[in-house]
């Protein structure tokens, strides 16, 4: 051990406890010994110590009362209760004190080193593990970057990427994360290929081998739940990427039960326009804008991209033939979230309530545009830390607690995802040119072959062209378009941003899970 912890240890018998506390110092521990709560105090107000063992049961002042001034004093030291009582009182009341750990007499060394070793150590122990277990998993991964297949290969390997960023993204120093960053870009390079090789594939009818797209998600995951006759919380966060919704998840466990965890391929564009209006309306956008031309609207159309979107749930239902109540919500500001909450009490007359939350959607722009939103968010970590202290402060989450305890279902879903962009590519379009940095729809789009997905016929892809003409152009990895004029200028600016658009495992491959309300 190569740092020397100190401990207090207050007890009454404390001579009785010589062996445990021999015990500790050959491990190398630096014991500090008093009779009572008081001599405590006073050890607490003029030395610093890493951990303190309190015995409940002294006389004059109890542990339960030092444990209160300690924390008054020094909150932050970790203090482990001793007693010899199973009196479930006082574990309530020691536990309420925020304590690190609780023992019972009679304690054996093995113990109470156990203990220590977990509070004093147990960050530093998780960190090897966790370098450790990533290395044993680093090659395995890399195999099956080589081997995959299909698209649930794929969503699996994004899982697994998914889970060891977020683990490693825990440890002390993340010195392993540059190696995973290196292994997620080579990742996203070979799910660009594959998505290249098989996207014009999934939209035939006729294929029995393809993911779960953006226009099938109602009719397959939400449409089967309303048949348990409650009421059903359908929830759409703009922009929610796979690593952010685990993070939002470990808030909600203690109100939800997973009933269904998966993850469905959002369509290309990955953008509002596009992959949201599919998931509403069931279509994909060539239909849309083809039946439906008064409710289609381009990316860059002046009237809105989204103003529709009750309207093409409306049509999903028809189409389904199921004639139910239903409301839709969208939340872009305090207000509105407090007025769905207001209201909660006649969404659950509905059938179906779908709301939609835009708050990460915007703080991705608002990290673009505000230099503010940029340094509070400067990388992945970051980012995934604003979306989670978001959630925790937000009337989505007083929402969920309210469905939770009426007892109802919650399927949580995105449209989309978003990528951080990092290299410039050089397009050249005309004025028409849509302006997204992940895509672009126009004629006479000039750029170098190579790193793109070029779809010259938009039909095969199911999506609408402004001309005759029209090609669309998506970007892969962590590219993004940026023109000629004012070059340097457009990519500092849009360098180190998040963008969607595109084609990368983070945008396509993105959540949807179906929670049940935990009972009691």
């Amino acid at each position: 051990m190569s740092q020397k912890f100190s401990i207090l240890w207050a007890d009454d018998e404390i001579d009785l406890l010589k062996p445990h506390i021999l015990f500790l110092e050959q491990k190398g521990y630096e014991i500090t010994t008093v009779n009572s709560g008081v001599d405590a105090i006073e050890e607490v107000e003029t030395k610093n110590f890493d951990v303190i063992f309190l015995d409940e049961m002294m006389p004059g002042m109890t542990g339960l009362e030092t444990l209160q001034q300690i924390k008054q004093l020094k909150p932050q030291i970790p203090v482990v209760m001793i007693t010899k009582s199973e009196e479930e009182h006082i574990m309530d009341d020691a536990i309420g004190g925020k304590i690190a750990d609780y023992l019972i007499k009679p304690l054996n060394p093995s113990q109470i080193w156990l203990s220590v070793k977990k509070i004093l150590q147990n960050k530093q122990l998780i960190d090897t593990k966790t370098t450790q277990s990533y290395q044993q998993e680093f090659m395995q991964i890399s195999m099956a970057l080589g081997d995959a297949q299909d698209h649930q290969d794929w969503a699996e390997i994004y899982r697994k990427l998914t889970f060891w960023e977020l683990e490693i993204d825990e440890t002390e120093n993340k010195n392993m994360l540059e190696v995973l960053e290196t292994q997620k870009a080579e990742a996203n390079s070979s799910f660009a290929r594959f998505v290249k090789e098989n996207y014009l594939d999934w939209l035939e009818e006729s294929n029995t081998d393809k993911p779960l797209l953006s226009n099938k998600v109602m009719k397959e995951k939400v449409f089967p739940v309303l048949k348990n006759h409650k009421p059903l919380f359908f929830i759409v966060i703009d922009n929610l990427r796979l690593d952010q919704w685990e993070e939002i998840e470990s808030l909600l466990s203690p109100y939800f039960l997973i009933a269904e965890k998966e993850t469905y391929y959002s369509i290309l564009p990955t953008t509002t326009a596009f992959a949201r209006n599919a998931l509403f309306s069931g279509m994909m956008p060539l239909d849309m804008a083809r039946f439906y031309p008064n409710l289609w609207e381009d990316e860059d159309s002046d009237e809105g991209k989204n103003n529709f979107e009750e309207d093409w749930i409306r049509i999903n239902l028809e189409k389904n033939r199921l004639p139910i109540k239903f409301s839709y919500n969208k939340i872009i500001q305090t207000n509105q979230g407090k007025a769905v909450l207001d209201q909660f009490h006649s969404l659950v007359q509905n059938d179906l309530n779908v709301l939609v939350y835009n708050f990460v959607d915007m703080v991705s722009h608002a990290r673009t545009d505000m230099k503010m939103i940029r340094e509070l968010a400067p990388d992945e970590s970051a980012y995934r830390s604003l979306t989670k202290s978001w959630f925790e402060h937000s009337s989505l989450f007083d929402l969920f607690k309210k469905i939770h305890h009426g007892g109802f279902d919650v399927i949580v879903t995105t449209d989309h995802g978003t990528k951080k962009v990092n290299k410039p590519y050089r397009i050249v379009g005309d004025k028409n040119v849509t302006t997204n940095l992940r895509y672009k729809q126009g004629k006479n789009l000039n750029f170098e072959a190579g790193k793109v997905f070029e779809i010259k016929k938009p039909e095969e892809a199911k999506l609408p062209k402004l001309n005759v003409s029209s090609t669309y152009v998506f970007a892969v990895e962590d590219y993004f378009f940026a023109y000629p004029n004012n070059y340097n200028y457009y990519v500092n600016y849009y360098k180190d941003t998040f963008q969607h658009g595109g084609i990368s495992l983070e945008e396509m491959i993105v959540p949807i899970v179906h929670l049940q309300a935990k009972k009691g």
